[in-house]
């Protein structure tokens, strides 16, 4: 259990942060939307993923065998 909340802490991070990025850069670029959505929402979103990744870390932290 412990090394699938590991998993899912990485590939949500990694994911937030690309999904922010991709905000970031179409909003510099005065984009407002992309793929039939607001960049508010996609910086929404990212930022959601990102904090799952943060909660799947600290549950790994204190699910972690042997600490």
């Amino acid at each position: 259990m412990a090394r699938l909340l590991l998993w899912v802490g990485r590939v949500a991070g990694i994911g937030g942060v690309l999904l922010s990025g991709l905000a970031v850069v179409l909003r510099s670029r005065s984009v407002y939307v992309f793929a039939g959505l607001q960049i508010g929402t996609l910086l929404q979103a990212g930022i959601a993923a990102m904090l799952l990744g943060c909660l799947g870390y600290l549950a790994h932290m204190v699910e972690r065998p042997g600490k």
